[in-house]
């Protein structure tokens, strides 16, 4: 197998596939390799802890691509490899076995890997992140001898877990150290309410609390000691606190960065020829007032690479686009457009205790986001009030007789 490519893309993510799949869409005809972590062909991650989780979807249902699309256009799949090193001298990237791969341009997608307890008994047999398929295989096949489950971390990919273990029949305890779950990333209606959902559903959701240690018994898990020296039994544990951006290699190599990798506009690194998207890099984003972030999610890994596979094939625009995402819970569907960090004022839009309502986030009296759960109406028409910073009048935001479309009339 060849050693050198015109395109090396690391990471076999949302990321990592959309870069090589607009870069034939583009008709660039050099050769193009990406190198992965894991054995698998490119999938979808979101579905891991809903769909998969669930087994409504087999594995092959949620391949990116099937394998013959890669084949047929003449993409390299280095799988099951990691990349450890990054020569931006030579152009060259070492992956763990040895290997030494040559690049013209190199593209940096590689997520990152879950946030891990510190504390003792992080590690043992039945303590579980939601990142890769593997991940959740593991968790599938325990399942079976499984009865209590302790949630610790209530963002969204610790509440979809537990939405789905509950409908399993299994006894949940979600586990949040802030005073209220989705505090990050929701105002406080939206977090409200989906604590009640889950306790609805007979989860139990504890706020404000702290972890001290993963108890053990014959190797294993067997339990959750909390800072108040309270112990909840568990078969199994399930850490959803957040990622570490993978991105070691490149800063190792001198690109700036620290909470994963710093680029520009066009999403090209401080070295020549490297360009990071997706989970690891960090940008400055017109939706986020300009500060620099790191967006977890789908819509940014795609977009991003898009905007990369443009620069490399000469045609480069300023990565400018509109962050959403989605969460899926029970029979909810929550649809968010925009970023509401930073809000100062917040419109309820419907009943909340109807479960099909809207909340329009406004910063200065414009709208920056919006949080639509079974509304996907407000979600679709809402996305161009974010876009024009508009500044509605509030009582017209917050009556659901005037759709969004119209509130700017």
């Amino acid at each position: 197998m060849q050693s050198h490519y015109d395109v090396v893309i690391v990471g076999a993510g949302h990321g990592g596939a959309q870069a090589a799949i607009a870069l034939r869409a583009g008709k660039f005809a050099g050769s193009i390799a990406i190198v992965g972590d894991e054995p698998d062909l490119p999938y979808e991650r979101p579905p891991l802890s809903k769909d998969y989780l669930s087994g409504d979807k087999p594995f092959e249902r949620i391949l990116l691509r099937p394998p013959a699309f890669w084949e047929e256009r003449q993409v390299a799949m280095r799988l099951g490899r990691r990349v450890v090193a990054v020569d931006p001298a030579v152009r060259t990237v070492t992956t763990d076995d040895g290997e030494t791969i040559g690049y013209s341009e190199l593209v940096w997608a590689t997520g990152g890997s879950p946030r891990r307890l510190t504390c003792s008994g992080h590690d043992l047999i039945g303590v579980h992140g939601v990142r890769t398929r593997a991940d959740v295989d593991r968790m599938i096949a325990e399942l079976p001898d499984v009865s209590r489950v302790v949630v610790i971390g209530g963002g969204y990919i610790g509440l979809e877990a537990a939405a789905v273990l509950a409908k399993f029949g299994k006894q949940v305890t979600v586990l949040e150290a802030l005073p209220r779950v989705l505090a990050r990333v929701a105002g406080e209606p939206l977090s409200r309410f989906y604590e009640g959902e889950h306790r609805a559903h007979g989860v139990d959701v504890r706020l404000g609390v702290g972890v001290s240690c993963i108890a053990e018994a014959d190797g294993k898990a067997c339990g959750v000691t909390l800072a108040d020296g309270e112990t909840l039994p568990a078969d199994m544990v399930i850490v959803g606190i957040g990622i570490v951006p993978a991105v070691q290699p490149l800063l190792d190599a001198g690109a700036a960065g620290g909470n994963g990798v710093d680029v520009d506009a066009q999403c090209r690194t401080s070295l020549p020829h490297i360009f990071a998207i997706g989970d690891c890099a960090a940008h400055k984003n017109t939706f986020a007032d300009g500060a620099r972030i790191r967006l977890e999610s789908v819509q940014n890994a795609n977009d991003q690479a898009t905007v990369v596979a443009k620069a490399i094939l000469g045609t480069p625009i300023d990565y400018h686009a509109v962050p959403w995402f989605w969460s899926n819970q029970y029979d909810l569907r929550l649809q968010t457009v925009g970023l509401s960090t930073g809000h100062d004022d917040c419109v309820v839009r419907g009943d909340i205790a109807s479960r099909s309502f809207s909340l329009v986030y406004l910063r200065g009296g414009q709208v920056i986001a919006l949080d639509c759960v079974n509304a996907t109406r407000d979600y679709v028409q809402g996305r161009a009030l974010v876009v024009a910073g508009a500044a509605p009048d509030r009582d017209r935001l917050a009556d659901v007789g005037i759709p969004l479309k119209e509130v700017m009339a």
